[in-house]
């Protein structure tokens, strides 16, 4: 199966009324894991390399971006490559050089003026070269004082109305949005604002986007995609399956040294945990 680009499955994922996942790619596993949970579910994926991570590989997005690439190229499920939460220009500049078909740029740290300026310069580099572009809006600062509030942090909503005039002003091809998930979560109780999905996915015309998707329940996530989220992004649910496969066998035995050991479960154990997620979105 060839690999396919974001935008391709994003589109058809919206047309379909189904969602599409963007699963976190930290390791060799973890991109394994994906696949293969991917191909038990029959569903197509998207596999995502943040700006963290590249930096966890010392700056350098190459080597873990070949791998992804070649893992996706050997999958019998259509596989598209984004990169995630991308803060620096340069990294920026990289996508197309490493087979991603698609960006995530952050500039939810700055003014709203600011952002939407970084964004669009952004959107115009991607769009030159054949990137699908998405952003995030959180709470817009600005009143009082107040700084902007990113997407992920307890509280923050996305006003519908700002919605649109950054979609207007960044050219963006996909907005995530604050909705009532946040990154990090590690229990999956995350109450979402419907009402805001609804009103939010009625102001724009741009697919929308879930982060911090990890802390959200079964429920929850499947009325947010019928209710017009479409890409769901998932990271933090396989650190927790691979950390659970790998720390009673660490812990039952003190001798153990070869990580293959402890490796296969672990990635064995994300793979059912991005096959569960698959299925709700389909």
């Amino acid at each position: 199966m060839s690999v396919v680009s974001t935008g391709e499955l994003v589109a058809t994922a919206a047309a379909t009324g189904t969602g599409v996942a963007a699963f976190n790619v930290i390791t060799l596993e973890h991109a394994e894991a994906i696949v293969a949970g991917a191909e038990a579910a029959g569903r197509p994926v998207i596999l995502q390399i943040s700006e963290n991570a590249v930096k966890f590989h010392h700056g350098r997005v190459g080597p873990i971006a070949a791998a992804t690439l070649a893992v996706a190229k050997d999958a019998a499920v259509p596989c598209a490559l984004h990169l995630d939460h991308v803060e620096s220009v340069e990294l920026l500049t990289q996508a197309p050089l490493h087979s991603f078909s698609s960006v995530m740029f952050d500039a939810s740290a700055l003014s709203y003026a600011d952002n939407v300026a970084a964004t669009r310069s952004a959107a115009e580099f991607g769009h030159a070269h054949g990137l699908w572009v998405e952003s995030e809006l959180g709470k817009v600062g600005g009143k009082n004082g107040e700084a902007p509030l990113s997407a992920h942090a307890p509280g923050a909503r996305t006003s519908p109305s700002d919605a649109v005039d950054y979609v207007a002003q960044t050219g963006v091809d996909g907005l995530a949005v604050a909705v009532g998930s946040s990154h990090a979560m590690t229990s999956r109780d995350a109450a979402l604002d419907h009402d805001l999905i609804a009103a939010l996915r009625d102001a724009v015309d741009v697919p929308l986007v879930l982060h911090g998707s990890s802390g959200v329940g079964d429920d929850e996530l499947r009325r947010a995609v019928a209710g017009g989220l479409i890409k769901v992004n998932i990271g933090t649910a396989l650190n927790i399956a691979f950390t659970g496969a790998v720390r009673p066998i660490l812990d039952g035995d003190a001798k153990l040294v070869d990580p293959r050991k402890y490796l296969k479960p672990a990635r064995a154990a994300m793979a059912e945990t991005v096959a569960h997620f698959l299925a709700l979105l389909g």
